[in-house]
């Protein structure tokens, strides 16, 4: 199997927000969410979700647009249909549009549907719009554009609606289960940017228009992709780290906390609270400081029932990790570990 990358593409900063929530949405709001680990940013597609192992692909076309008409529709999914002619098997054909005109829809309250929800009328539009756009494109075959061909392919498209959800309403289901979620929405609004900053970043990572790789794995060695790991930790960073001085003592750190002297214990806690938030604000080490904060959620997430101390000794196992704890002790790195257990787990 080879595939050619054929359409590469800048966006503007509008529909570059739109991208980001139907990354949040593959990566949140499907019942299969949870097998999606790769987020392949404008290789395939504008968007395609990938499994831990680049077997399984969710294909994704993004149409930031409001009351997209079937017609301009049948056009948005040209790039869907060359994938499904393609030699990949993907598990999913998914076209994100912002709204779409009141001629689309029998059923207008469904914002998650097939073409068996869509008009008769409406679907006559959307093969016209699709065999139009799919012969001005070079890297379609006309004899793909068979009527056959369009009735299979358009049995396998989802549609999906964005059905107004605020930028702060995907921040949120990242982290659905943890209750440290500020209600402040500058903040949730802050961290969706940042994630939509990252995700539009990989567009220039490097050139892919008329490359062909031989197996789906194959692109992910170009760096165009996020992961779902990435962007949890990228999201419990902002959270976690928020508020760096004045919450008491972690629940976690407790045991540790109270096997002090009790004269000395409010000093020992003070110098680890002090020393994490220099570490925090020390902009010269801060590649430093988040590598370290990624290497203690993987471990936290993969090993859930541990205590901070068999943390600790795990992480000083984690290659080139405690050597970068620049301004760290065991006690203040035993604190910091404490923070990001119990701001995962409770």
């Amino acid at each position: 199997m080879s595939y050619t990358v054929r359409s590469s593409e800048r966006t503007r900063s509008s529909a570059a927000e739109h991208e980001t929530k139907a990354l949040l949405y593959l990566m949140n709001f499907r019942p299969d969410s949870d097998d999606i680990y790769y987020f392949v940013v404008d290789f395939f597609n504008d968007l395609t979700g990938m499994d831990n192992m680049a077997v399984r692909l969710w294909d994704l076309q993004s149409k930031g647009a409001h009351g997209v008409g079937p017609k301009e529709i049948g056009k948005e999914l040209v790039t869907l249909f060359q994938n499904y002619m393609s030699g990949l098997s993907f598990k999913a054909y998914i076209l994100f549009v912002g709204s779409v005109s009141k001629t689309l829809r029998i059923d207008p309250s469904l914002t998650v549907f097939g073409i068996d929800n869509v008009k008769e009328s409406a679907i006559r539009l959307i093969k016209e719009g699709l065999r139009a756009e799919g012969e001005a494109k070079s890297y379609i075959c006309n004899s793909d554009l068979t009527d056959d061909n369009i009735d299979s392919f358009l049995q396998a498209v989802q549609f999906v609606i964005d059905d107004g959800k605020a930028p702060s309403d995907y921040v949120k289901a990242i982290i659905k289960n943890h209750p440290n979620i500020p209600s402040d929405e500058k903040v949730l609004t802050a961290i969706f940017n940042e994630i939509r900053d990252k995700q539009s970043s990989k567009k220039n990572v490097s050139r892919v228009e008329g490359l062909t790789i031989e197996t789906t794995e194959d692109a992910l060695s170009y760096c165009r992709h996020l992961t779902t790991n990435e962007i949890r930790a990228l999201t419990l960073q902002r959270i976690i780290t928020r508020y760096p001085l004045g919450k008491g003592v972690p629940m976690s750190f407790l045991p540790i906390f109270n096997s002090w002297p009790p004269e000395q214990q409010n000093d020992l806690f003070e110098e680890c609270q002090m020393s994490w938030s220099r570490a925090l604000f020390n902009k010269n080490a801060a590649d430093d400081f988040w590598f370290l904060f990624e290497n203690i959620y993987q471990l936290i997430v993969t090993h859930p029932k541990e205590t901070v101390q068999e943390l600790f000794a795990r992480l000083k196992t984690v290659p080139n990790c405690v050597s970068r704890c620049h301004g760290f002790d065991v006690f203040s790195l035993e604190y910091f570990i404490s923070i990001i257990k119990d701001g995962i787990q409770q």
